[in-house]
C-alpha cells in the first residue's frame, strides 16, 4: 500500500482505473485511457489496479463495481466514477484538473 499512497501523493493529477480481467466494459476503457494519455503526455500519470489482485486497495477506496475512475492529486480523491466514461469527457475533466 505504501506504494500507491507515494504514486497518488503527487502534485500533477493520477487517474486510477479500478478494473477487473474479466469485465467488458474495463476493456474498453483501455483503450480510451491509452488515447487520454497520447492527449496528455506527461501532465498527467494514469495507473491500472486490479481488483482482484488487490482488494485491499479496491476495499479501501470502496470499489463495488468496474471500471470505477478515481482521480487524485496531492493525495487528495478529487474525482469519481463508475462505468465506462467517454474519451472527451475524461480529457474535458482532466484539463480543469492539470
Amino acid at each position: 500500500m505504501g506504494r500507491f499512497s507515494d504514486i497518488i501523493n503527487k502534485d500533477k493529477p493520477v487517474l486510477v482505473d479500478f478494473f477487473a480481467e474479466w469485465c467488458g466494459p474495463c476493456k474498453m476503457m483501455s483503450p480510451i485511457l491509452k488515447e487520454v494519455k497520447d492527449n496528455l503526455g506527461e501532465s498527467v500519470s494514469i495507473i491500472k489496479i486490479d481488483v482482484d489482485k488487490n482488494q485491499g486497495l479496491a476495499t479501501k477506496y470502496q470499489v463495488k463495481g468496474v471500471p470505477t475512475l478515481l482521480l487524485f492529486k496531492n493525495g487528495k480523491q478529487i474525482w469519481r466514477q463508475s462505468g465506462l466514461v467517454q474519451k472527451q469527457e475524461l480529457l474535458s475533466l482532466l484539463k480543469t484538473k492539470i
